[in-house]
């Protein structure tokens, strides 16, 4: 089974990249990591991303960028 992680729809958010099944934007995880917080205070302020969302989409991350380092 393939779970969407991201979702970009114009209707949602002006088509910006967002968590499948919230308005939550996939640069604010980064921006929350980038300035140092953990996954669970981005949690905290965004209680309707599921953690699984989160490790998902930092798996696909993590490989894509293993793959292109290759």
């Amino acid at each position: 089974m393939v779970v969407t992680v991201i979702q970009i729809d114009p209707q949602v958010m002006g088509g910006t990249p967002v968590f499948a099944g919230t308005r939550v934007p996939i640069a604010t995880l980064i921006d929350y990591l980038e300035g140092g917080d953990s996954i669970n205070d981005f949690l905290e302020g965004f209680p309707s991303v599921r953690r699984e969302q989160v490790i998902d989409f930092l798996e696909e991350a993590k490989e894509r960028a293993l793959a292109a380092a290759a």
